[in-house]
């Protein structure tokens, strides 16, 4: 089983969406909530086309252009990292990791997973 985008839709009616790997783990959700389901898809679509990128390590100061993950230790002391577009705006983030490595095999499993993923859309949950 290969990994899928999880769209969610709100109560309020935004969108946000999760890359989910084949076991079932988030590994990338969405920057923002959107209005509308096109924006949400168009989301997607960023991560998709972004998520090949070069790893920026801040924590060893290194830099990279855009498009570009950005690998960094948190103020809890948890390794995270950042998918940013070309145009440099925020489309993915991470869970914090406790080892480098870890958010590193993360950043390679969004690189796997996300080129091909489906879309599923879960709507809420009624009353």
């Amino acid at each position: 089983m290969a990994g899928k985008f999880v769209i969610t839709t709100a109560k309020n009616g935004e969108f946000t969406f999760n890359l989910k790997a084949s076991n079932g783990e988030v590994i990338l959700t969405a920057s923002e909530t959107y209005t509308t389901m096109s924006a949400c898809e168009n989301g997607i679509a960023s991560v998709k086309k972004n998520c090949g990128a070069n790893i920026e390590d801040q924590i060893r100061g290194e830099t990279q252009k855009h498009p570009k993950y950005e690998l960094y230790k948190d103020k809890a002391g948890e390794f995270r990292f950042r998918l940013k577009a070309a145009n440099g705006e925020i489309i993915g983030k991470s869970e914090g990791y406790k080892a480098k490595a870890s958010a590193k095999k993360g950043i390679a499993s969004i690189a796997k997973n996300a080129p091909d993923a489906p879309i599923v859309v879960i709507e809420p949950e009624a009353k």
